[in-house]
């Protein structure tokens, strides 16, 4: 039940009051993110953990100047790669291979499984698979903050082109798709912190197959 409530506690947060999260809280919620599902395990994208405050005000910029960008104590930007290659495929069945102390041959199969996916998709079609194995992520994250009892405010309001040239993401062979600001909620400020969640009912959300 501890997650039911941590997610009955968490909202999109509208306003932060700028208190820095103890970095153990910040690397736990990371390290929850890293061990989210991702299909093939590929993992096609690359989390920037943002902290100083100058770098958060340029983002704020290409952000509509939404407060929380810099009220927030972290920003995790989710940038997925621009193109899924065969050097990056090899790159991980590599790292398979040693972790798993198996060879590379024995992952030919696998290797051939991915290869379709380098191969047989153009390059916006690989990255916007690499942008949905990043969503995948970034609901870990936010969930993963829940249960650190950490704020968190999912944010797609921002101009990805803006967000890249700040970062420097292009490259790095990167896109920003979204970014989830951490931190804790301002009390006097924000207009729904004693709002009432709103879902919808789950009669009409789950369709139930017997």
């Amino acid at each position: 039940m501890k997650l039911i409530d941590a997610l009955n506690w968490r909202y999109a947060v509208k306003r932060m009051n700028g208190q820095k999260v103890p970095q153990q809280k910040i690397d736990n919620i990371l390290e929850a993110t890293s061990l989210s599902a991702s299909s093939m395990g590929l993992q096609p994208y690359t989390i920037i953990a943002v902290e100083n405050a100058e770098v958060k005000k340029k983002l704020q910029s290409a952000a509509f100047n939404q407060p929380q960008i810099v009220e927030s104590s972290h920003l995790l930007v989710f940038a997925a790669w621009d193109n899924v290659t065969e050097q990056q495929v090899n790159d991980y069945l590599e790292n398979i291979a040693q972790t798993r102390n198996v060879t590379l041959e024995s992952l030919a199969g696998f290797k051939a499984s991915l290869m379709n996916i380098v191969n047989g998709r153009t390059t916006e079609q690989k990255h916007q698979w690499a942008a949905r194995q990043a969503y995948i992520a970034f609901g870990t994250a936010i969930t993963a903050a829940a249960i650190e009892e950490v704020d968190a405010t999912p944010m797609e309001g921002f101009t990805p082109e803006g967000i890249d040239e700040i970062l420097g993401l292009k490259e790095k062979g990167l896109r920003s798709v979204t970014i989830l600001a951490l931190g804790y909620r301002d009390s006097e400020k924000d207009h729904l912190v004693n709002a009432k969640k709103v879902r919808r009912e789950r009669e009409k959300l789950i369709l139930k197959v017997a």
